[in-house]
């Protein structure tokens, strides 16, 4: 890996934010260049830095590790500063650089908390989420105040379909290191479980402790977020302004406020703010919205417009897959609906292989929507209705229950589940 030589000014840069990014565990340069064991570390969460700061980090740290090549928690926070790159550009070539980076921590000195916890966010990010909660505890052993490991910790928990096991975990981040990366973590645990005024709450709160920018923003996306979901949109594109004063280029922030005034009706608007997201980040989710706005509109070109956002999603997917990220469940969602037959096939078989990985309300939707789409409805019945058994207010699920229930002849629990999906998304797939 090349670096630019570092200036006195970069190196200071680096090591402070190496300092942030593991909980004050980088002590660069012991005696004869080795390091010395850190009296407590954290790997960077999933989260830590954003936008123009995330990639003056990465800078910053390379130009730091050429004059230091021997400093394992600036390994640590690099390879974890990749994973974020990744999960946030829609650039999974990345994670092949994060592996890199974390195996030369563990290297440098096996077993170190930062490196383990780094690792657990690689596993998550590639949705490898046994491999996330087993790294994610090995660095606890170590050290159990690991910011980084109790996140990953509860993200794989969630993603794996233990809620209960999550919440616990949750409850105990909290006790020990209480901050923006657990308050949000524990938020969303709460809106799994139906719980939207305690998840209003838990960022509220998460609001009040942080003042960095990067902490403004995603904070206030997530607030944005979970108020787009509930159909208050007017709510979303107030949370969602906030966030972009303090961060202009913070791309979560920009697709919920697209996604805010496509449930406004503002179409137009919408497909020109997401044509700039995916420009910048080329993920699946804001794909396949954008492909279905310009389905919505109709115009001159937009179903050819439309056909190239899903033809982009299957390019993502191989070239995530390539580069070790189980894409199962993102091919399933995107490809049921906008897949050619043959491609239809294939959803339903990856969404039978993450079913058969980990039990979520996503996975179950997916699931139950793959096989309704091949002829399958009553089979896909348990499986809506396992997406919908926790309580987690999220209108297509209601809507593709309510589609299957009706197929599988219940009518009145047809129309139940196709109302409530319209009262949470007045401009949805229910309407």
């Amino acid at each position: 890996m090349a670096f630019p030589r570092p200036g006195g000014r970069s190196v200071v840069a680096a090591v402070a934010l190496a300092l942030a990014l593991t909980g004050g565990a980088v002590v660069a340069g012991g005696e004869g260049g080795s390091d010395r064991p850190p009296s407590s570390s954290a790997a960077v969460a999933p989260d830590a830095l954003r936008g123009a700061d995330l990639d003056r980090g990465v800078e910053a740290l390379q130009s730091h590790l050429r004059d230091q090549p021997r400093d394992s928690g600036s390994w640590a926070a690099l390879g974890t500063a990749y994973v974020e790159q990744a999960r946030t550009r829609g650039d999974p070539s990345r994670y092949r650089k994060a592996e890199r980076a974390l195996d030369r921590s563990l290297e440098l000195r096996p077993r170190n908390d930062a490196g383990l916890a780094g690792r657990a966010a690689l596993a998550a990010a590639r949705h490898d989420f046994a491999g996330a909660l087993r790294h994610a505890q090995a660095a606890l052993k170590v050290n159990p105040y690991s910011q980084g490991a109790l996140a990953s910790r509860i993200d794989a928990l969630v993603e794996l379909g233990r809620y209960g096991a999550a919440a616990r975990a949750a409850d105990e981040a909290d006790a020990r290191r209480p901050g923006v990366p657990v308050f949000t973590r524990y938020a969303y645990v709460r809106e799994l479980r139906g719980d939207v005024a305690g998840a209003r709450r838990a960022l509220s709160r998460a609001v009040g402790s942080g003042s960095k920018g990067g902490d403004v923003a995603y904070v206030a996306t997530a607030l944005g977020q979970l108020a787009w979901r509930q159909g208050r949109y007017g709510e979303a594109l107030e949370q969602c302004g906030r966030a972009l004063r303090a961060d202009a280029s913070y791309l979560p922030a920009l697709e919920c406020r697209a996604r805010a005034w496509a449930g406004q009706g503002d179409t137009g608007r919408a497909i020109r703010a997401l044509v700039d997201v995916v420009a910048r980040a080329p993920l699946p989710g804001p794909l396949v919205a954008l492909g279905e706005l310009y389905e919505e509109r109709g115009g001159p070109g937009d179903a050819a417009k439309a056909r190239e956002q899903y033809a982009l999603v299957s390019a993502w997917v191989s070239l995530a897959r390539a580069n070790g990220v189980n894409a199962d469940l993102d091919a399933a969602v995107a490809l049921t609906d906008h897949g050619t037959r043959a491609e239809r096939k294939a959803a339903l078989r990856a969404a039978k292989a993450e079913w058969g990985r980990r039990h979520t309300v996503h996975t179950a939707d997916a699931l139950a929507w793959a096989l309704h789409v091949d002829g399958h409805s009553a089979e896909a019945l348990r499986y809506a209705r396992r997406a919908t058994a926790t309580g987690f207010r999220e209108a297509s699920f209601m809507y593709h229950r309510g589609v299957i229930e009706g197929a599988a002849g219940n009518a009145d629990a047809a129309r139940r589940w196709k109302s409530k999906a319209r009262d949470l998304d007045p401009g949805g797939e229910a309407s």
